[in-house]
């Protein structure tokens, strides 16, 4: 089984369910005609009601904006000046929901994801950390707000799923400043994956 997800994966309400779900997923790029692509094995969720979202409480600014539209584009922005963090959003517009990926299992086109990494052998860290999955996979900020059903990126269902119990829920990384919203346990990775971010 390999097939593009459809709209309707990312449309749902549930962001905590799109999360999980992603687990097992494939993201891929086609960038300058190569292709890339990794397992997903680590997701968190980010929803306007909780703090944490960068639209919490329905804020709109031009980075945000991107939030309100119906789920299935792509959300990229640049964290700390370094790194771009690629994430989907999900639900419907007007609901500001979107889940990041945080780590990937290399698949295709491994050759040019070490060589955009800088690395010169296979290690776990490859992809390992939002900002590595990224890098390896050739996202950057022209690659904001792009439909998931089209060519450039995408996420394939290859028929790979996994129980509760293969799963650890846990909060989220470096979100100190959303509260109590932040011991929300919306982070989501693989148990027996030596390829998620190792941040607890």
């Amino acid at each position: 089984m390999q097939a593009k997800l459809s709209k309707d994966f990312y449309t749902r309400e549930d962001v905590t369910l799109v999360a999980r779900e992603l687990l097992g997923k494939v993201l891929c790029t086609k960038i300058d005609g190569v292709l890339t692509s990794g397992l997903i094995v680590e997701t968190e969720a980010y929803s306007q009601r909780e703090k944490a979202c960068h639209a919490f409480g329905g804020k709109r600014t031009a980075r945000t904006e991107i939030f309100y539209n119906d789920g299935g584009l792509s959300y990229v922005y640049l964290c700390y000046g370094i790194h771009y963090l690629f994430n989907v959003i999900t639900n419907n517009a007007d609901v500001a929901d979107a889940v990041l990926i945080r780590a990937l299992e290399p698949l295709d086109g491994i050759d040019t994801m070490l060589e955009r990494r800088g690395m010169h052998k296979m290690e776990h860290r490859i992809a390992a950390g939002p900002g590595s999955v990224s890098r390896a996979m050739g996202i950057g900020k022209s690659h904001n707000g792009l439909d998931m059903t089209h060519r450039e990126i995408w996420i394939e269902d290859r028929g790979i799923s996994y129980k509760k119990a293969q799963i650890i829920a846990s909060p989220r990384v470096g979100v100190d400043y959303a509260g109590e919203d932040a011991k929300l346990a919306w982070r989501y990775r693989l148990k027996e994956s030596p390829w998620t971010s190792k941040a607890k």
